[in-house]
């Protein structure tokens, strides 16, 4: 799992934000996503900090481009 502080992760993720790349997406509320390719890949995230607005905003932001986002449990 690869540790990130917030800001650099949005910076990483925003350019592969769509369908196109990501098939869909997983978090916890600790701030542990969890991202799957379309190729087939998997990518784990952990978030260090980041407050529950800023994870909820990203999962809107997952959702508002038709990303699903599912609940991992923690």
């Amino acid at each position: 799992m690869e540790s990130c502080n917030f800001i650099d992760f949005m910076n990483v993720f925003k350019p592969w934000l769509n369908a196109d790349y990501i098939r869909k997406a997983g978090m916890d509320d600790n701030g542990n996503f969890r991202l799957q390719l379309v190729d087939g890949g998997i990518k784990n995230y952990r978030i260090d900090n980041c407050t529950q607005a800023q994870l909820k905003d990203v999962v809107a932001m997952l959702q508002s481009n038709g990303i699903p986002v599912e609940k991992l449990s923690d």
